[in-house]
């Protein structure tokens, strides 16, 4: 019983966070900045502030499918936020401006997020390979290594907690002192990055409580 209730919650929260987002999102992706500025408009005017006027921002298919590229130091905007005049649109563009610049400034979490992202990969990886081989000859525990994955996993999301937080207090800070949104455009901003904070949090607290249900699981396993 207490299995399914731990299991239960690691579905329900990252649920509640999408409903979250999706609620505000949506509320702010209709409201019209009234400096009329598109996503694009206000991502180069941040990145161009801060010393950054050769990186490129390109628009890129799917909703909410923006972020910064490290590896090509690029900005990628999805098609809504690239165009749209809106509040969403603004506070999403400045969130990943949020990331170029900590990547200039060698923020150090997101050096750590960056090492740690080959090391998750290689473990998901190699978990599908083990998966196979315990159905194939029944050589592996797969129980052990479900345990390993969530808990790389879990280190990963931690990390990624202060890069994700700290962007969006640059991209707030970016939108106040440029002038690109007023005071109550500016507080719908920070309705929406905050509910894009709470994805990274449930997700967190998801990946602990997967984490106590499988090592429960396990321990009862041993009695």
């Amino acid at each position: 019983m207490e299995n399914i209730v731990l299991y239960l919650l690691v579905l329900i929260f990252p649920i509640i966070a999408s409903i979250n987002i999706d609620s505000t999102y949506n509320k702010y992706k209709r409201a019209k900045n009234k400096n009329k500025l598109s996503g694009f408009e206000v991502a180069r005017k941040i990145l161009d502030e801060n010393g950054l006027k050769d990186m490129y921002i390109v628009e890129v298919k799917g909703n909410l499918t923006d972020h910064y590229d490290p590896s090509q130091k690029v900005v990628r905007l999805s098609s809504d936020i690239f165009h749209g005049e809106t509040i969403a649109a603004a506070a999403v563009a400045a969130h990943e401006c949020g990331h170029a610049i900590q990547d200039k400034e060698n923020y150090t979490f997101m050096k750590i997020r960056a090492f740690l992202v080959p090391i998750v990969n290689f473990a998901t990886n190699m978990a599908y390979i083990l998966f196979l081989i315990s159905i194939l000859l029944q050589m592996v525990d797969m129980l052990m290594v479900s345990i390993v994955v969530v808990f790389l996993s879990l280190i990963f999301q931690v990390v990624t907690l202060p890069v994700e937080f700290d962007a969006s207090k640059r991209a707030l800070k970016q939108l106040n002192d440029l002038k690109l949104l007023d005071k109550e455009e500016h507080e719908g901003s920070e309705k929406v990055l905050k509910a894009a904070a709470f994805t990274y949090i449930a997700s967190v607290l998801s990946a602990i409580l997967n984490l106590v249900r499988l090592l429960i699981y396990s321990d009862s396993r041993r009695d």
